[in-house]
């Protein structure tokens, strides 16, 4: 995939470029074939004072030849035209390759691929003792190591973070036979 970045520095009337921006120049890169998707970024701020740019759209494609036919379409031609009657001065332009997994495509194939193995059939975590550092006969050991099952069921999954875990300094909830009780 690779993206047409194109960089718009801070303009002189922001009410004037925002409604050319979408009104006029957002539907001319929609029109253009083959976009995969767009996003558009308004600075907030930058680490050492004002940010270079006020503005940062970002149009996604297949690859370079989609997006050179695009730029070389009717389509493309318009929002090129467009682009430089409204922000000529204050625009620049970057074709970038996007590295990394696409999330989108990646959440499509996690709904879509089947599980190698059976989900095990459980209805709560796995709690085990952790070895007590003070003996066998320091009594109930305060920490508990809770084994998560992914598989759960929605409904059986806790509410929150803390409920996956068992607070240090408690014993767990359903007491767990010692190492010496499973030998005997």
């Amino acid at each position: 995939m690779v993206k047409l970045i194109i960089f718009f520095r801070q303009p002189a009337d922001i009410q004037a470029f925002e409604d050319h921006f979408a009104h006029r120049h957002v539907p001319l890169i929609a029109a253009m074939p083959g976009v995969a998707r767009t996003s558009v970024s308004r600075a907030l701020g930058a680490p050492r004072g004002e940010p270079p740019y006020y503005l940062v759209h970002d149009v996604y494609f297949a690859d370079m030849a989609a997006l050179n036919y695009a730029l070389n379409s009717a389509q493309g031609r318009a929002a090129g035209a467009d682009l430089m009657i409204f922000a000529r001065d204050i625009v620049s332009l970057m074709f970038a390759e996007v590295w990394g997994e696409d999330p989108f495509e990646t959440a499509r194939t996690a709904q879509t691929t089947p599980q190698a193995e059976p989900a095990p059939d459980v209805s709560a975590p796995i709690v085990q003792q952790a070895p007590s550092e003070a003996g066998t006969n320091a009594g109930p050991d305060p920490v508990a190591v809770v084994e998560e099952r992914p598989n759960l069921a929605a409904e059986d999954q806790p509410s929150s973070p803390a409920a996956d875990t068992t607070t240090l300094g408690s014993p767990p909830a359903t007491p767990i036979p010692s190492q010496e009780e499973n030998s005997t």
